[in-house]
This record gives C-alpha cells, sequence and structure tokens, in this order.
C-alpha cells in the first residue's frame, strides 16, 4: 500500500525525531496541497514536556490566520493536549498513522466535530512498537504512566 507524500512527510518528521534520540512521532500541517508547518516530538531533545509533533508541527506553521481548511497529519493518534490544540483552531480534519500503539482522543476530536481517517499505517505501527519495545520508560513518561 503507497503512502500519500504527506503521510510520508510526518513519518520522516518522526524518524528524525528517533535519530535525535527522541520518541518516533512526527507531524505535518496541510493548506492547499502544500505542507505549512511540520514537527516532530522534541520532549526529549528540548526537555520540554509539552513538544509533542503536533504541538511542534503547529508552532512552526506560525500564524496561519483560519485553521479550518488544513489538515493535520501524525503519524499517531493525537493525546488529549494535541486533540487539544486541534480543536482549539478549529482544525476540521486528522489524518493519523496509526492508533494500535496508542488510543489517543479520536472520540474527544471527534465530540468536537473533527473528522479522523485512522490508515493503520505498518511503518507507523512498526515505527512505535519497535521504540516501546526499546524504550518502555521514555514512553511510559511521554503518555504519563
Amino acid at each position: 500500500m503507497s503512502i500519500d507524500k504527506f503521510m510520508q512527510a510526518a513519518i520522516e518528521e518522526a524518524q528524525q525525531g528517533l535519530s535525535e534520540g527522541g520518541i518516533p512521532i512526527g507531524s505535518v500541517l496541510v493548506r492547499d496541497g502544500q505542507i505549512i508547518g511540520r514537527g516532530h516530538n522534541q520532549r526529549v531533545q528540548k526537555g520540554d514536556p509539552v513538544t509533542h509533533a503536533e504541538i511542534d508541527c503547529l508552532r512552526n506553521a506560525g500564524r496561519v490566520g483560519n485553521y479550518k481548511d488544513t489538515v493535520l497529519y501524525s503519524t499517531l493518534m493525537p493525546c488529549y493536549l494535541c486533540a487539544g490544540a486541534v480543536v482549539q483552531f478549529g482544525i476540521k480534519k486528522v489524518i493519523v498513522g496509526e492508533n494500535k500503539t496508542f488510543g489517543g482522543a479520536a472520540d474527544f476530536m471527534r465530540q468536537h466535530g473533527v473528522e479522523i481517517v485512522n490508515l493503520q499505517n505498518e511503518t507507523c505501527i512498526e515505527l512505535m512498537e519497535n521504540f516501546i519495545a526499546q524504550r518502555p520508560e521514555l514512553w511510559n513518561e511521554d503518555i504519563g504512566k
């Protein structure tokens, strides 16, 4: 199964985070068929507990005015922190690589009118399963366990 170029960009962000010693989650923000922001989880690299991939992506996009015509891609189902940002900014569609390794806040986003497309992408699943197996303490810290 082929991966669209936007999810591929999010996967590249996740791989960048992993290569930096961080958690392999990546995200891109798309408007009119163009990436306007990209980011990856940098909690470890920056020592900042809220620098999740989606938050990093939104920061890197900067002020874009209205977000209603954007689509957020993430390699992993967003947590409540990131789902809150999606709802707060009025992003109406989130395309997710997978939710097998982490359920996230899908119901919360749906309750606020966000369309979620879950790809259950094998590359995304494998990235997270391998990371969780190799660094369970870091993963548990990331999800607040």
